[in-house]
């Protein structure tokens, strides 16, 4: 499998998005495709710049066997000549990814639940508004979204060979 790159977006970057980027890693590390895939995680908008995760990601990560290690950062248009893949959480976060994209051609944007068995196409949930529940929820969305986006990368490799 050649390196491919992989960013994660959502709004803020201390909720979604880096549980998806350690839920993902995780899985790459368990299947022995660590270092094929590279993968961050970012956010459309500045509000947590150099912020650790909510604490209530970091629960859900610890519960489910996840260690994260992570500060928060916004996507820049530099971002897209970087990475191949950027799987983002939710409409406005489309919306907001290809404005900041501006002239960039050279990436494929996906929604992160365009890899789900159970409602593909949604929207993951921003839990951020919620408590606990809405973690365990999200959570578990982008774990068996991230089993299907694995299987996507090795296709995709595929397809670039």
């Amino acid at each position: 499998m050649a390196k491919v790159n992989v960013m994660f977006v959502c709004l803020g970057n201390i909720c979604r998005s880096p549980l998806a980027e350690f839920v993902l890693k995780q899985k790459l590390e368990k299947a022995g495709l660590q270092d094929e895939v590279y993968v961050e995680s970012c956010g459309t908008a500045n509000y947590h710049v150099g912020e650790n995760p909510d604490p209530r990601t970091i629960s859900v990560a610890r519960k489910n066997g996840i260690t994260i290690n992570h500060k928060g950062q916004q996507l820049k248009r530099q971002h897209f000549d970087i990475f191949d893949i950027l799987l983002v959480m939710d409409d406005s976060n489309k919306t907001n990814a290809l404005k900041i994209a501006g002239d960039a051609t050279e990436f494929e944007l996906y929604k992160m639940r365009d890899f789900d068995d159970v409602e593909k196409g949604a929207d993951v949930i921003d839990p951020w508004f919620g408590d606990g529940k809405g973690f365990d929820i999200c959570y578990d969305t982008l774990d068996r979204c991230c089993n299907n986006l694995i299987t996507f990368l090795s296709d995709h490799d595929k397809m670039l060979k």
